[in-house]
């Protein structure tokens, strides 16, 4: 789930060696949080307008996550 975030990510940014992706343990509902940081000029293109970049890259995610049977979440920070 990581190398497809990661995926996702990289064609999105300009500064690709800022890209760092954290993984928690699952949580007591069984939830995998992705923690996303990016370099502060690319942020924007990661959240995109009203946030729909941010929205779709959490529904591939889910959607990935869904059929090995996880949940994932993935916090932008």
């Amino acid at each position: 789930m990581k190398e497809l975030l990661y995926a996702i990510v990289e064609d999105l940014v300009e500064d690709k060696s800022a890209i760092k992706i954290t993984e928690d343990a699952p949580n007591e509902e069984g939830v995998i949080v992705f923690h996303l940081n990016v370099a502060p000029d690319d942020m924007g293109r990661v959240i995109g307008k009203q946030g729909r970049i941010a929205k779709a890259i959490r529904t591939i995610m889910r959607a990935g996550a869904a059929r090995s049977n996880l949940k994932v979440a993935v916090e932008i920070d």
